[in-house]
């Protein structure tokens, strides 16, 4: 599928499967997204650069690596929050940049209520993270507000996508890199993914109703 990478493995089906389960509470839920995020990473990240720089073992001095990318983690709030925290453990000296959006319910179309990216030299890779691409209206707008603001590598790691949201994606924006745990069947009439999960945001912060 060009650019986008399903990744298929057995921790990330043992754990997306608790993920789903109406029953998880949402501390459970949290650490999962946090698990699954860093094993999305894991994939995504293999072609950032890196130069060789000298490290002094206990024994002797050794060749290693080093990161040489500036790196944008950028959560689509809210639920991108939960995949931001994983991302930062493994890239300390990543920066985190915040975009909002929420979804017209009537239209379904995303509409912006946050953005603080700088005006400032852009970052060479951008990793946008939200748990869902469902119809893929929010993560076009965000890759679009990363295009303006310079970016030249855009990532996109999201737990679940529907069809539906990946097409729109790739359809308007070949050259984006998208990564999941699964694509599910479809959207539903309300534009939620199914078999899917629930609202990723209400259930990891605890404010289903």
């Amino acid at each position: 599928m060009g650019n986008v990478h399903e990744i298929d493995h057995p921790l990330i089906r043992h754990s997306l499967t608790r993920l789903r389960d109406v029953s998880t509470p949402p501390q459970e839920f949290r650490a999962i997204v946090g698990r699954l995020t860093g094993l999305l990473a894991y994939e995504a990240m293999r072609d950032l650069a890196v130069e060789s720089v000298p490290v002094q073992t206990p024994l002797q001095q050794a060749t290693g690596s080093r990161l040489t990318d500036r790196i944008g983690i950028v959560p689509i709030l809210r639920a991108g929050l939960g995949m931001a925290e994983s991302l930062l453990q493994m890239i300390p000296s990543a920066e985190v940049w915040h975009l909002g959006f929420y979804r017209d319910e009537s239209t379904l179309q995303p509409v912006v209520y946050y953005n603080k990216l700088p005006q400032a030299q852009p970052v060479e890779v951008g990793i946008l993270v939200d748990p869902m691409l469902a119809t893929g209206g929010s993560g076009v707008a965000a890759v679009n507000a990363l295009r303006e603001w310079g970016v030249p590598r855009i990532k996109f790691l999201a737990i679940l996508a529907a069809p539906e949201g990946i097409r729109v994606v790739q359809d308007l924006l070949p050259e984006i890199q998208i990564y999941v745990c699964d694509i599910d069947e479809q959207l539903n009439d309300h534009g939620y993914i199914v078999p899917g999960l629930g609202d990723a945001g209400d259930r990891m912060f605890n404010t289903c109703h």
